[in-house]
């Protein structure tokens, strides 16, 4: 039991979140590149990447596993995402630390999002067993550079004395 849910129920919820998580951030993503800042979609994308780390850390676990590091990166990238955003209301040169920090946290999210493909869809398990074969890490670099280009193109967009909110 987490939370008072069965196992089974706490990871429906937390993929949902998560899953939730990855299609706001991209809403946002595409906002933020096409100079519409879409407050709702960028709070919902926050908060259920928020949750999705934190609730990552909920279910039962006797050692620290990369899974942890990952959510531990990306509750950092996260704090200063919302500090950008909200604190400083991205101005200066907090624009550039929310583009880099929120595009990671999604980037991550997208990350875990593979993993999990390859963990669960029979197909793609069984071409990458171990996920070190090239199916498995063909897809990981293909969304790195994804979001590398993003980033530069968001970092790129834009004067860095501009405010959004």
């Amino acid at each position: 039991m987490v939370l008072g849910m069965s196992l089974a129920t706490f990871t429906l919820v937390h993929t949902v979140i998560s899953l939730i998580a990855i299609v706001a951030g991209f809403v946002a993503m595409a906002g933020l590149l096409r100079f519409r800042f879409l407050p709702g979609w960028t709070a919902l994308f926050l908060v259920t990447t928020i949750l999705t780390s934190v609730t990552g850390f909920l279910f039962p676990f006797f050692q620290l596993l990369p899974s942890h590091i990952v959510g531990i990166i990306s509750l950092v990238l996260l704090a200063a995402a919302v500090i950008a955003y909200y604190g400083f209301r991205l101005g200066g040169r907090w624009r550039a630390v929310y583009v880099v920090t929120a595009m990671l946290s999604l980037y991550l999210n997208v990350f875990v999002l593979i993993v999990q493909i390859f963990q669960k869809i029979g197909p793609l398990r069984d071409i990458a067993p171990n996920q070190n074969e090239p199916p498995f890490l063909a897809a990981q670099v293909i969304a790195l550079l994804i979001f590398v280009v993003a980033i530069i193109a968001g970092l790129r967009r834009g004067h860095p004395a501009q405010r959004f909110a």
